[in-house]
Formats: C-alpha cells, structure tokens, sequence
C-alpha cells in the first residue's frame, strides 16, 4: 500500500510539472464553508488536484484553479461581509456556499449585485422569492441551487403517499421548512378528511409526550421530516413508546436518510422508505480518488455513504469548471477584481450564468453528476430530479421504485407485479410472531429451574401451547417468541375506561401478533379482535375431589363406640362384679356344703369369691358363658340384668362397626350440576372474569342462573383469580368445595392429581381458538394450519403427550382402587388393633403365670424349710417336662424322697 501511493504521489507530480503551462493565469473561487466541514475540504482538494494535473493535461487548460476556503463560524455570522469582501478583491470567478441561512442572505445578495455566479448547496424555501425579487432589473439570475426546490421535491412525497395507498396518516415534522417540503401532502388535509393529523416536535430533547399522544391516536402510518442527524433519537424515542413498532409504516423525507446507520436501533420490523438523490456507482467512484489525495487516511467515509450537501458541492464544482473551461476555449474569460464600496460589476458573470442556465450538464470535466442531471430554470432552481424509493429490509436498503420529475405522477417500480405477489404469499416465511400467552399447565408453563421473574423467550417455557405454534411455524417456515401477559388475565372489557385487560388488550394494544392458550371463543371477544378455527372442543364440567379413604387408626376397632361409652362400659364391669359379690353373701342360696356327701356339715362355702364374680361378668360380655352360675333368685337376676345389658351393647357395637366400615367406601356425593344446586353444603365457584363466570351470568336455564345467584352471594367468595387457585382449593376442601372449568383442564387435572374427578357431563359445548389483531393478513393461513394438522392427527398427539405422557410420574392406580373397592375385605389396617391386644393380653398372662409360680415355689421353701434354689429348680425342671402329667399332692414328700436318694447313692 505505501508503495502504491507513493508512486500515485510521485505520477502527480510528474503530469503536475508536464500539464501546467509556463504561464498558467490563476482561477479563483470562493468557498464559505463551516467549520467542521473536513469531508468538503476534501473534495475541493481532490476536484482542483485533477483540474490542475490530469484535466489540464487532457483539455489543454491554459488555467490553474485556485480555490479559496473561508470558515464560517457560527458565533461570527456578522464577519461573513468582510470575509466576502476579501475574497471579491481577491477577483473570484465564482462563490459557493455558504450553508448557512444568515451568512447566506449576505453574500447571496452581494453576489447578486456583483453579478457573480453563487452556487448554492443547502436546503434555502426562500431561495426563489429572494431571486426574483434581486433580479428584477436583471436580465439573468447568478445564483444557483443544486438542492432539490420545494415544489418537486413535494410532488415526490405526495405521488408516494397516493401510490402507498395511505387513507390515512400523521405528519411528524421538526421546523416549518418540513411543511413546505410537504405542500403538496398537506393538501389532503381538510375538514372532509380528518384522518390526516401532522405534529410538530419540541425543541428539547425528549420528544416522548407528543409520540405517545400520537400512540394514543392510534397512527399506523407516519412522515416523518427531520434532521438526519436527529433520526435515529426521534426513532429510538418512538420505538421507545411503541410507536416504531411491525404494524407501523414510516416515510423519511431527509435526502440524506440514506446515510443514516439505523442497525443502531437494534432489530427493525417497521416498514421504512427513504429517498435516495446520489447515484452511489458514481459516489464510489469519486470517494475513491478522494482517497488518493487523503493518503494518511484522516478521514473515514463510512461505506462510502456522503451527505448531498458534499455531493452537491462536488457537483457545483463539476458545473462550473465545466461551463468555465468551455467558455474560456471559445473566448478567455478574463476575471478581474472588484470592491464592495463600488458599483462596478463583473465582466464575466453575465456571460457564464447564461451559459450554465442553459446547459444540461449529464457529463462535466469531474465525470458524472453524482446527484444527476444539472439544468436549472430562471430562477436559477434544479428542474429534473430523479429519485430512488428505498425500503428498508433486514437492516439493508432495496431499491423499489424510481420517481422522475418528468413523470410526476407515477412511480416506476423496480419490482414486477409477479414478485410483488410471491412475497405476499411467502409472507410468513422467515417471520417472527411475538405469540403472548399466560402460565397454565399443559398449556404453558415455565421450564425447570426458570425465574418466575421470566417474562419472555421460547427457552423459558413449554407446553401444548408452544409445541401447536411449533406445528404451524414448521408449515411455513416461520418463527415464533413467547411473552407473558404481564396481568395474567384472560381479557374483560371495561366500559368505564372502554379498555380491554389481559390477552385481548395485548393484541388491541398491538403488543403481540398472536394469542394461544386456553382462551375461548365469545362474542363478546370476536367483537375485538379475530379468532382462528378451534384447535380444541371442550365445554364446561365439575371438578370434584374423591372421598380418600384415611389410614384406620391402630385401635380402629374402638371406633364404633366413644371414649366415654368405653369407661361407662368398664366401670358398670366393675361395679356390677362387686354387686355380684355382695348379693351372694347375702343370698342364703350361695352358701352351699363343701361336702355333698355329709348332710350335716359343720361350715358352709359360697364359691363367689372376687374372682369369679369378675369371671362371669367377663365371660358375658365376651359372649362365652361361665363353668358356675348363680342359683338365689337376686344373684339370678342381678345376672340376668347384666347378661341383657351386655346382649344390647355387643349388638350395637357389631352393628355399629358393620356401618362404620360400610361408610369408609362411599364416593362422591354430586353427580351433576343440577345436585350441586340442590344442596347447600358443598360450595362451588368458577375462574372470576372468565368465559365460564360469563356462561352462567348470562344463562337463561333456571338452574345455572340460581347457580350464579348463589356464587355471587356466597361468603366467603367462591370465585377464584385462576384456575390453579381452583384446584388447590378443591384439593384442601376436601369434599366441601366444586369447581367449574373447562373440560380439557378437569382432564388435565385428574390425570396430575389423583385425588381428583370429573363430575357429570358437559354444560356447553364451545373451542379454544388462536387469537390475533383484526384483520390480521396470517388468519387465513394460521386457519389452514391448523386444519391440517387436524387433519393429519397432530392434534391429538400433542394432547395425549401433554395431558398423559407429560403425566405419567403421576399415574394413578386406578386397577387397584377398583378393585379394592369391590371387595368388601379388612386389610391388616383394620384388625391390626385386635391383635395389639392379643398379644398384649397374651404378655401380661404370662407375667401373671411366672409370678404365680414363683410365689408358689416360696410358699414351698418357707413351709418345708427346703432351700429355694433347690424347690426352683425341682419345680422348673417338673414344669418344663411336658410329658409329664401328674403331680404329686404334697411336694415336701417328693423333695424328701429326693433327698434319700441322693444319700444312697452316696
């Protein structure tokens, strides 16, 4: 590279020193430039380094250009006079600039009165007033403006508005130069078409107020006239209040909108159109010998993109050389110098205004006009034009159509008719729908280990709601995004504020393009927004918990009877035993002869002692009987008594476990809607401000209406904000409570929860359908969509993995409750208490036995005088031989005998 401009610099220098004549006389124009004017500079170096070498070489120029460049500052405007003075003594061919209003109007007027060609470059409204009135004693105008004049450039804007076919619109301008640039827009405007609006933008920064106020208006397609510069602020605040948004269209008048880099605002789904002036084949061109002159590379041409106030200065420059050199070969143009205290004008004026007035300049020493044709009217205003409509796609411009000043009142398009339609066929194609929903399983719901902080994003959430979207976008190649409605609600229409909520009020507040979840098809919906086809037919049922059998407890079997029934039960089973007792002692009929044989015995025996009055209370009540019974009258019937109470208590007690146990398997109470209403104990509700609270608010059936009344009075509430309110209040009730939803999330539901049931049939038949903007161009092709995939089953696949196999860690066992529910059986649970008292029963016997055989091998030790160890053992080891049968009456004799035994052997 740097061998490459070194030799460029050094071939310049070489045709600089062969070119330039001996005595070459010096051409002098002025440039009035602003001060941070770098890239103008630029071309006026580059433009007079080619005049002076190459051009002068090629066209035998017996001239050099002398360029004179005078910064304007803005704070100095008053310095501007002395500034052109200097410069007319100077003997200037011609002036140019300056772009400013104020500093123009000085020298526009000096250079008028001096007759010294201006060349002007900037947007002037008041450039032809100003003309004519200057050249009222002047057979030729000597100002010039290469910017477009009002006039055509409206007539542009207008035929793109009408070929748009905007019926309505909002003009956005920044100053009152913007509605001359729209004259022949604005003459739509009248009380007969009210639905042109135009704003004008405040001064300050912030721009908000006024674009939400257009918001409001509920404005689709917008001008918008401002400063390039200040584009992208004016479209970061629109986009900022949902002004710049898929369904807006924008309209940017700036001529230099083309060099705006609007990836600054981040992905674009509004449709944009431009005007392009500049012929960028030729731009490249010039911009590349610019480059040969700046070879430190000080300035930076951003894709090689330049503003038309440095191509029209370019281009004036083009003109005039162009005009002059031809000129000067006919006849020399002789350039002298003037002062601004005398009336002396100048000699060459005259005749070089005339001759560029007449020129149509499509080729001049510099190349091609970068903007086009150069060829002016009287009054010094550009007559041809030719515009290109650029479209913004995908962060790039596309040429769409051509305006030409020749044919005002049509656009030429660059697109044919044929592709035209192709797009809109293939509209979905690539495109991203902004689908909003609300969290409801298996509709939607949030991903494992997401943030319920997430509010958007296809990786935070799943369910049957995105995988049906999944199904349509697969169809035509589109994408998707998911949001949460931030309110979670449905949609209800509020008349007050005559604004819906939720969903509908997403779509109507063009927040989204679609709306999928569990939301039904009402009217009063469709009279919002539209709907497409049903993807699902569900209608209205009851959810209703089942009757859970609760573990019995460990002593189930005391359940028929209370505590208190139970310690009556003891106590009369102590008292009547004392009774027993008592009344036997007193009854001579107890006392009997211990010897049968002997009729005249000397002592009498009565055999209820305490332990066999307890024993034959005891065996009555366990329905066994007694080895003795009572033979006096009042013993007789104190037992008898006793016998009839216990006859009654074990009745009522067996009965009574009988329907215990029969109750324990009894299943839900309701069976329809109509049983719900019938009774008062089981309340029941529905989802509040949903389409089923609408269903039975405006029922004409009796029974549904009694319903409503009675869930509007109910108190507590009985309406619930969601339907997983709903079951979880179903669930914690447990039998107290019914719920009305839909029918495919009671089957949901019952397939998660298995403490959960579908009561009855069906009250309504409706579907849930995909909502969208009115008038939305994709109903017909989501409407398609979905009866294909109807039609080829997926439908029902998806419910089935969403409503089971999603569900399947939550399958119920419901073979087995069948089952256990025919058959009338007690398991372990039951009975398990009878056998804790068996064995507690069993254990405290065997206490009793233990001790009673150690006291009786006590009784032994003391009255024998035997050591205890050895009765113990004589005893135990007697105990343990289970072969053995008898006994002998006196154990001292069997110790004793044992004792001589022993001394024998000894």
């Amino acid at each position: 590279m740097f061998l490459l401009t070194t030799s460029l610099s050094f071939i310049l220098v070489l045709m600089e020193t062969w070119a330039i004549p001996e005595n070459p006389k010096s051409l002098k124009v002025a440039f009035f430039l602003n001060e941070d004017a770098a890239l103008d500079k630029l071309a006026i170096t580059s433009a007079t380094n080619y005049i002076n070498n190459y051009a002068a070489t090629q066209y035998s120029l017996n001239f050099i250009l002398d360029p004179k460049i005078y910064r304007i500052k803005k704070n100095e405007i008053y310095n501007v006079g002395n500034l052109a003075c200097d410069a007319i003594r100077e003997g200037i061919a011609a002036i140019f600039g300056p772009e400013n209003g104020e500093a123009n109007e000085i020298i526009q007027s000096m250079a008028l009165s001096l007759e010294i060609p201006q060349f002007q470059t900037y947007w002037n409204p008041n450039f032809a007033s100003y003309v004519d009135l200057g050249k009222a004693d002047k057979k030729e105008t000597f100002n010039f403006n290469l910017y477009p004049s009002p006039s055509i450039l409206s007539k542009a804007f207008a035929t793109l508005v009408r070929e748009n076919d905007w019926k309505s619109y909002t003009i956005i301008y920044e100053n009152d130069d913007g509605l001359v640039r729209l004259q022949e827009v604005l003459k739509a405007l009248s009380p007969n078409n009210p639905s042109v609006r135009y704003r004008k933008l405040d001064f300050g920064p912030d721009h908000r107020p006024i674009l939400k106020e257009i918001v409001a208006s509920g404005a689709l397609h917008i001008i918008l006239d401002c400063e390039a510069d200040h584009t992208i602020d004016i479209l970061s605040q629109a986009k900022e209040v949902k002004l710049f948004e898929e369904y807006h269209t924008y309209m940017i008048t700036s001529l230099d909108a083309y060099t705006i880099d609007f990836r600054q605002l981040g992905e674009i789904k509004t449709n944009v159109s431009i005007i392009r002036m500049l012929n960028q084949k030729v731009v490249d061109t010039v911009i590349d010998n610019w480059e040969l002159v700046d070879l430190e590379r000080k300035l930076k041409i951003p894709n090689k993109l330049i503003k038309v106030n440095t191509a029209f200065l370019f281009d004036a420059l083009n003109l005039f050389i162009t005009a002059y050199s031809n000129l000067d070969r006919e006849q020399e143009v002789d350039v002298k110098s003037l002062s601004c205290g005398t009336n002396e004008i100048s000699t060459h004026g005259y005749r070089l205004s005339a001759f560029i007035s007449m020129l149509n300049m499509t080729k001049g020493m510099l190349g091609e006009p970068i903007s086009g044709l150069l060829n002016f009217n009287s009054l010094g205003q550009r007559i041809s034009l030719k515009l290109q409509i650029l479209e913004l796609k995908k962060d790039e411009f596309r040429v769409t159509g051509i305006w030409d000043s020749n044919t005002p009142d049509v656009i030429h398009s660059t697109i044919t008719s044929e592709d035209r339609e192709k797009e809109l066929e293939q509209q979905l194609k690539g495109r991203t729908f902004r689908v909003v929903s609300r969290i409801y399983p298996p509709y939607l719901s949030r991903k494992p280990g997401i943030d319920s902080s997430v509010m958007s994003g296809n990786n935070a959430f799943e369910g049957y709601a995105m995988d049906l979207m999944k199904g349509i976008c697969e169809l035509y190649e589109c994408n998707y995004v998911f949001e949460l409605v931030p309110d979670n609600n449905y949609g209800k229409y509020d008349p007050k504020t005559k604004e819906w909520n939720g969903l509908i009020g997403h779509l109507l507040a063009r927040k989204a393009d679609l709306a999928i979840c569990d939301l039904t098809t009402t009217y009063e919906r469709r009279k919002a927004v539209d709907f497409s086809n049903p993807f699902m037919t569900l209608g209205i049922s009851i959810l209703y918990t089942k009757i859970v059998k609760e573990p019995p407890d460990l002593l189930s079997f005391t359940n028929p009877l209370s505590l208190d029934v139970w310690l009556y039960m003891v106590t009369a089973y102590m008292v009547i035993s004392m009774i027993i007792f008592l009344v036997a002692r007193l009854n001579p009929n107890e006392w009997e002869n211990p010897h049968p044989c002997n009729p005249n015995p000397e002592e009498l025996e009565n055999i209820w002692n305490i332990k066999n009055c307890f024993w034959l209370t005891l065996g009555s009540i366990m329905q066994q009987g007694c080895d003795i019974l009572p033979k006096g009258i009042s013993t007789r019937m104190v037992a008898g008594m006793w016998w009839f109470f216990t006859l009654i208590m074990i009745s009522c007690y067996t009965a009574n476990l009988a329907a215990f146990l029969t109750q324990e398997r009894m299943g839900p109470t309701i069976q329809s809607a109509e049983d719900l209403a019938g009774q008062t104990k089981i309340k029941y509700g529905c989802l509040k401000d949903g389409a089923t609270a609408s269903f039975f608010r405006d029922s004409n059936v009796t029974t549904y209406h009694k319903m409503w009344v009675a869930m509007e009075t109910a108190d507590p509430s009985v309406f619930e904000t969601s339907n997983i309110d709903g079951v979880k209040r179903v669930i914690s009730n447990k039998g107290k409570y019914a719920f009305f939803m839909e029918s495919s999330s009671i089957e949901y539901e019952v397939e998660k929860h298995c403490e959960l049931v579908q009561v009855g049939n069906r009250l309504d038949t409706k579907g849930y359908g995909i909502a969208m903007p009115t008038n939305a161009p994709y109903r017909t092709s989501i409407n398609q969509a979905i009866l294909k995939m109807q039609e080829m089953g997926r439908l029902q696949r998806l419910k089935e993995k969403w409503w089971k196999e999603k569900n399947k860690a939550n399958t119920c066992k419901k073979d087995e409750d069948s089952k256990s529910d025919s058959a009338n059986e007690l398991s372990l649970a039951h009975v398990g208490g009878v056998f804790v008292v068996l064995v507690v029963g069993m254990s405290i016997a065997m206490v009793i036995a233990v001790c009673e055989f150690l006291w009786h091998v006590w009784k032994i030790a003391v009255t024998q005088h035997v050591a205890l160890k050895e009765v113990f053992l004589k005893e135990l080891r007697f105990a343990m031989d289970i072969w053995c049968r008898q006994k002998p009456a006196n154990p001292a004799a069997n110790l004793n005998l044992s004792r001589e035994t022993l001394r024998q052997g000894d």
